[in-house]
């Protein structure tokens, strides 16, 4: 199964690494296909800047740790017909995701999780752990 992590994830599982980010990162490297985009990873790599200065150069190892798909960023995803999001910046990643054909999105963003899509499926963590692991 294609996963994509949303940022928040990404910065949970290198920030803030615990029991249960391990497991989840565990269990999606080893059994499912991560799809990360451009947008995504400027984002975990522009708030790894302003909010951990220090941890730059871990936050560049950090991908080098994980495999992953790299995809390149849907843009104008309304004239694309994707549904409306209350944040627009989170648009390029929905329409990626759509576009991509990911079958999960993993996040902690509500304005994703309100969104009622048959695909890709968007979940939170805990969500995806219940459900796959």
């Amino acid at each position: 199964m294609r996963v994509m992590l949303d940022t928040n994830i990404l910065i949970s599982a290198a920030a803030y690494p615990s029991s249960s980010t391990e497991r989840f990162m565990r269990l999606v490297t080893e059994h499912h296909r991560i799809v990360l985009c451009d947008y995504i990873i400027n984002e975990f790599r522009d708030v790894v800047a302003k909010k951990f200065p220090d941890e730059a150069d871990g936050a560049a190892r950090f991908f080098q740790k994980i495999p992953f798909e790299l995809v390149y960023t849907q843009k104008g995803g309304k004239e694309l017909g994707v549904p409306v999001i209350r944040d627009i910046d989170d648009e390029p990643i929905l329409a990626t995701a759509i576009f991509e054909g990911v079958d999960v999105l993993v996040t902690g963003d509500k304005d994703f999780l309100s969104l009622e899509l048959l695909e890709p499926k968007i979940m939170t963590m805990a969500e995806f752990m219940a459900a796959f692991s």
